[in-house]
C-alpha cells in the first residue's frame, strides 16, 4: 500500500466523519451563501480544527469565493481543500548528516513505539540509526525501548533505571561517532507535572550534545495522541515553552474522527507535523505529506 491508499484507509474514521458533515452540508445547499460558510464553520470547529484555525480557515475562503467568483458549493469543497493543504505545508529542508533526535512527550502517547518506528523508517532509506534510551525514570523504559530496537534492527544504547539521561546520550554520541551512525535518536522523560526538573533534564541533554557533537543536525520531535483532540494543543504549547520543538509526531491518528487537529497544531503552534501513525504495525508511522493528506481528509 502507498503513502495516500494506507492514509485513507488509517484515516477512515476522520474521513468518514469529515467528509460525511462535509457532504451533508454541501448537500444541503445549492447556491454558495453566508449560512453555507457558517454551517461549515460549524462543521470543522466539530471536527477538532479550533476556533482561531477554523475562522482563518473561513476567512481565506470567503475571500477566495468573492475573487475567483465561485457559484457551485463543489467548487467551494475545491478551494477548502487547497486552503487546508497550504495550511498544514512547511518548506521540509534537504535532511544532513549525521542527525541527532530527542524525542519528548508525555507518557502513553506512543513515544516509545514512535521511536522504534521513525528509526524504521530511516532504516528502510538506507540510514544506518542507533537508539539511545535516555529515559531513565520510567520504569521498563528501556526495556520497552529494547524491543523495539530488535524489532527495527538497529543497536541500542542503554542503563539501568535512575542513572543520568544525559550520560546515556554521551555515550550514545560516543558510540555514533566510532560506529559512523547517520541518526542517533533519544528517549527522553515524560514528565510534564514538573516542568523544572524536564526542563533542567534537556538543558543538560543539550549541553553535552553541543559539547560532544556539534557537528550533528539537531531535531527535537513532541509526540501527540491524536485522540487527545485540543489537549494536544495545551501539551504542545507546555512543551514549546521548555524546549524548542522542530516538528510533531501525531500518533493514532486512526483511532480518531477529529483530523482537523492536524491543521490546528501547525496553525496555533508554528510547528509543523513531521510524522502520522495510521495503524499499529512498524510500517505505519509514515512522513506527513500536506498534498496528500489533505486530498484523504476531503476526497
Amino acid at each position: 500500500m502507498g503513502f495516500f491508499e494506507k492514509l485513507k484507509s488509517g484515516m477512515s474514521k476522520t474521513r468518514e466523519n469529515i467528509s460525511g458533515k462535509l457532504n451533508s452540508v454541501f448537500a444541503a445547499f445549492t447556491r454558495v451563501d453566508e449560512d453555507l460558510l457558517e454551517e461549515l464553520e460549524e462543521t470543522l470547529i466539530l471536527c477538532d480544527m479550533g476556533v482561531p484555525t477554523t475562522e482563518k480557515v473561513i476567512a481565506q475562503l470567503r475571500d477566495r469565493i468573492k475573487e475567483e467568483r465561485i457559484r457551485e458549493p463543489e467548487e467551494v469543497r475545491r478551494a477548502l481543500a487547497e486552503i487546508i493543504r497550504q495550511l498544514v505545508e512547511y518548506d521540509a529542508p534537504e535532511e544532513k548528516y549525521p542527525k541527532i533526535i530527542l524525542i519528548v512527550g508525555v507518557n502513553g502517547v506512543g513515544k516509545t513505539t514512535s521511536i522504534g518506528k521513525i528509526a524504521h523508517v530511516y532504516k528502510e532509506e538506507g540510514k544506518s540509526v542507533l537508539l539511545a534510551a535516555a529515559d531513565t525514570f520510567r520504569a521498563a523504559a528501556a526495556e520497552q525501548l529494547t524491543v523495539w530496537s530488535k524489532r527495527a534492527d538497529v543497536p541500542i544504547v542503554k542503563y539501568g533505571e535512575g542513572h543520568d539521561p544525559a550520560a546515556v546520550v554521551y555515550d550514545a554520541i560516543d558510540s555514533a561517532k566510532h560506529r559512523g551512525t547517520d541518526v542517533v535518536i533519544c528517549d527522553t522523560a515524560g514528565r510534564l507535572h514538573n516542568k523544572k526538573n524536564l526542563m533542567n533534564e534537556l538543558d543538560k541533554i543539550s549541553r553535552v550534545i553541543d559539547r560532544e557533537y556539534p557537528e550533528a543536525e539537531r531535531e527535537t520531535y513532541l509526540v501527540l495522541d491524536a485522540t487527545t483532540g485540543q489537549n494536544a494543543i495545551s501539551q504542545a504549547k507546555e512543551f514549546a515553552g521548555v524546549s524548542r520543538i522542530t516538528g510533531i509526531i501525531l500518533t493514532k491518528l486512526d483511532g480518531t474522527a477529529k483530523g482537523g487537529i492536524v491543521c490546528a497544531i501547525k496553525e496555533e503552534l508554528g510547528i509543523p507535523v513531521k510524522y502520522i501513525g495510521v495503524g499499529e504495525g512498524i510500517d505505519d508511522l509514515q512522513r506527513f505529506q500536506p498534498e496528500e493528506f489533505a486530498k484523504a481528509l476531503l476526497d
